[in-house]
């Protein structure tokens, strides 16, 4: 894929940052029901999307909201949806029959920490489903995934989720957005756009593997074998990024925004001698294992930590890809500020490079701030 400027480099939101790129991309319609940080994202593009000739509806839930979507994707029309995970909870069963379907919808899940990983990569719905996950860690690499997205979601004809968060939303990077050109798709003959109405040859939409009548039909079981020939054929989009890995004695894996904290901190670790190297999965499904299974087989790896803000999620799939090589640590934690939606002090860099040097050098971890008045129920809970 190639990119092009568009614009001069701007001071914007992460927000804003994100609706001008699904515009880039060709996003024409977009339904959502505000809720924190996503709120944004849906402000945006309630403001820019009238602009191109394309339609924003703020629904009057999140239910409603991923409909209307499935009704302009069926169409043709690159169309979009998002909330934070709670919001997404709501749409699991639309997002498992959306695939089915084979429906190319792009979802924008501004999460609350990093909770919502075991929703992203394993889902709530019915049936086997699967949807490719991109972590962007900052703004910028953020604009690029969700023109990748829009790609991927019409190249497989499957939904695409962007995993961002409070710091994506918010954070405010000098940027432009570059139109990014990928390889041509194959068109949409699939379509129900009124073209064919009264012909005989009409077409419908459906996860159910049904035709038109006199029409050859996939029937339920077909429909359902032949997505599953698809699964395998996705894996191949696996993207992932990692660093001093050739001498680590210590390798973190950390992904999305916490990630940057992580790298930055690894690289002052290293001035000072310590070897530590990571690994950021940039896609969470399909997730690298080959990449983390490299890793944590190096000839020098004695310990393996998995930092995530979450109760320990991520952490399961870093023990796949690892594979016994090496000790799998959980090493982050659930840290936000008061409101419950912000970032918590476990992003301060000091925090993070204490507890990943505790790892490194084999000493207990150090306390989250805030942890600390739950000290006696996890001691009582160790015993």
């Amino acid at each position: 894929m190639s990119a092009t400027t568009t614009s001069d480099r701007v001071l914007m939101e992460g927000s804003e940052a994100l609706a001008r790129a699904a515009i880039a991309a060709g996003c024409r319609f977009f339904a959502g029901y505000p809720m924190t940080p996503f709120t944004e994202v849906l402000e945006h593009l309630a403001r820019l999307l009238p602009e191109v000739g394309g339609v924003c509806i703020n629904a009057e839930s999140e239910l409603e909201a991923v409909g209307m979507a499935w009704g302009a994707l069926a169409t043709g029309a690159r169309a979009a949806t998002g909330s934070t995970g709670q919001g997404l909870s709501l749409m699991q069963e639309s997002f498992s029959e959306l695939t089915l379907a084979e429906l190319p919808l792009v979802i924008f899940n501004m999460a609350r920490g990093q909770q919502d990983y075991f929703q992203a990569t394993r889902g709530g719905g019915h049936g086997d489903y699967r949807h490719i996950v991109l972590a962007p860690q900052d703004v910028r690499e953020g604009v690029e995934h969700v023109q990748l997205a829009f790609h991927l979601a019409d190249k497989w004809r499957n939904p695409v989720l962007i995993y961002g968060d409070y710091l994506l939303a918010h954070t405010q990077e000098a940027i432009s957005i570059e139109t990014v050109a990928f390889p041509e798709l194959p068109k949409k003959d699939w379509a129900v756009d009124g073209s064919l109405s009264g012909s005989g040859r009409s077409r419908g939409v459906t996860s159910l593997g049904v035709s038109k009548v006199g029409e050859p039909a996939m029937g339920q079981e077909g429909k359902a074998q032949y997505i599953a020939t698809k699964i395998p054929l996705m894996e191949r989009e696996v993207r992932v990024e990692q660093g001093y890995c050739d001498d680590a004695e210590t390798v973190v894996v950390a992904f999305g925004s916490p990630a940057k904290f992580v790298k930055y901190a690894i690289a002052q670790l290293r001035e000072a001698g310590h070897r530590i190297g990571y690994v950021r999965p940039i896609t969470l499904w399909p997730f690298p294992y080959a990449a983390v299974a490299a890793a944590a087989g190096g000839p020098n790896v004695r310990r393996v930590g998995s930092f995530e803000l979450s109760a320990g999620q991520l952490v399961e799939d870093v023990r796949i890809g690892v594979g016994g090589q090496a000790p799998v640590t959980f090493i982050g934690g659930v840290s936000t500020d008061h409101s419950g939606f912000g970032v918590g002090r476990i992003l301060d860099v000091e925090l993070i490079a204490d507890r990943i040097l505790a790892l490194h050098e084999d000493r207990e971890l150090p306390l989250i701030p805030g942890y600390e008045q739950y000290s006696y129920q996890i001691q009582e809970h160790q015993k």
